[in-house]
């Protein structure tokens, strides 16, 4: 039986039906690899990235798996629906379909609901012969213990430029719960980390030297997340991540972290003024703190970019100008300016529908541009769109990227300075303002 797991690409935009192509990803992704490993010996596997190839939909195969977020949606059902005229049965599963079941049931023969490891070998096994049923809901969560290794010898590693970056997962789930966020709810209330040893084989087999620790939020339990960092500080790898703005206060915790080789990680400040972060239910984050948070890393030469959102009910229009004043005065070397998205399943999103708030929800993370998707209090929502935008060209315009950023002489300089640059062309742009390579 011969398989093919496709990851769809995404649209430019809702006005430019065309496909997102590139010749290279920035990062190794896990996700087909790891399907690929989930799946029995006895099927022949293919992986299919479709924003580096193009799909060929004349070719022998029996089985056609399309793994899915709602930004790859409409071209994951072009996909779907394109093999199925040809009579090949068609299985999606992913983010998108935990929320979208029923809509992506139009379009396939098998929905996979919820974490894969529990429902992947049972719909392989009933495409096989001939008895899938539409919907296939994983009970509970997995406790990630003996994961199979990611087959990353099916991918072409050409396709990742002369420095790779792999990602690795080492917890699934969130122990926060912000009003915003959507993850928690098919990643699961429990956090839930993979064993220490499990994530060092992991990285020897690929043989890398830069990885992205993939998840939600690294170091959800720190004391098991300082034993993983022990084991790596002898592999001398580099390695980026995810977590919380309270383990910057925390000198040991940074120490050991740079010592294991970290080299940059995201952080999801969301806001400088504390009505807001309190709104989000954000209680990891404490304003007065931000100036020793960003002192801790700065002391140690991590590099680091910070995650804001705008458009919750406590902001008025000054916010814009003094975030922009915030991240001059800290010498902030990265920033990712976002508009908030009420997400299916979260407080914020049945809170604004319940007020008839809501602006274009069927449209909501279908598309790459900067979209506000409701009515926020004291702005239009393009209004807000366009201040958002503005943040992105004054914080990435050359004279702030000068101003703020040392001259590039380590690793981490370096990381600050392509980042820069990669998001100064992007600002430019009039549409795709927001990065999806690593889907």
């Amino acid at each position: 039986m011969k398989l093919f797991i496709i990851q769809p690409s995404h649209y430019q935009g809702r006005s430019i039906r065309k496909l997102y192509k590139s010749k290279k990803r920035s990062l190794v992704g896990l996700t087909l690899p790891y399907l690929a490993a989930l799946t029995p010996a006895d099927w022949e596997v293919k992986l299919i990235d479709q924003q580096l190839t193009d799909i060929d939909y004349e070719a022998r195969v029996d089985l056609v798996a399309i793994t899915t977020w709602t930004i790859n949606s409409y071209a994951a059902y072009e996909i779907a629906d394109r093999f199925r005229a040809r009579g090949v049965p068609v299985i999606m599963g992913g983010p998108h379909t935990f929320f979208f079941s029923d809509e992506a049931a139009e379009h396939c023969d098998g929905v996979g609901i919820g974490e894969g490891e529990t429902i992947w070998a049972k719909m392989l096994d009933d495409a096989a012969n001939g008895r899938l049923r539409k919907f296939y809901r994983a009970e509970g969560y997995h406790n990630l213990r003996t994961l199979p290794l990611p087959r990353r010898e099916l991918l072409s590693l050409r396709n990742y430029g002369p420095v790779k970056t792999f990602a690795v997962q080492t917890s699934r789930g969130c122990p926060f719960s912000c009003d915003f966020c959507s993850e928690r709810f098919y990643l699961g209330k429990l956090y839930r980390y993979r064993p220490v040893q499990d994530v060092i084989d992991e990285i020897k087999q690929s043989k890398g030297k830069y990885f992205f620790f993939a998840d939600s939020t690294f170091a959800g339990k720190k004391s098991h997340t300082e034993e993983l960092m022990e084991a790596l500080a002898p592999l001398e790898i580099y390695w980026s991540t995810l977590w919380s703005s309270n383990l910057c206060l925390d000198k040991e915790f940074l120490d050991l972290a740079k010592r294991s080789g970290l080299l940059h990680v995201n952080i999801g400040i969301e806001s400088i003024e504390q009505a807001t972060l309190s709104g989000m239910n954000k209680k990891a984050n404490k304003v007065k703190n931000y100036a020793e948070i960003l002192n801790n890393l700065r002391k140690r030469g991590i590099s680091y970019s910070l995650n804001f959102v705008f458009g919750y009910d406590s902001e008025d229009k000054s916010i814009y100008d003094s975030t922009l004043a915030f991240l001059r005065q800290n010498k902030v070397p990265v920033a990712y300016f976002n508009i908030l998205t009420p997400h299916i399943g979260t407080p914020f999103y049945d809170r604004i529908r319940a007020e008839d708030r809501l602006v274009d929800p069927g449209n909501i993370g279908r598309w790459p541009e900067l979209t506000c998707h409701f009515q926020p209090r004291h702005c239009s929502p393009q209004q807000l769109e366009k201040n958002v935008k503005r943040l992105y060209r004054e914080f990435y315009s050359l004279r702030s990227i000068f101003s703020r950023l040392s001259f590039p002489v380590s690793r981490s300089d370096m990381a600050s300075w392509m980042v820069n640059l990669e998001q100064r062309k992007t600002s430019r742009g009039d549409n795709a303002m927001e990065n999806f390579d690593s889907y």
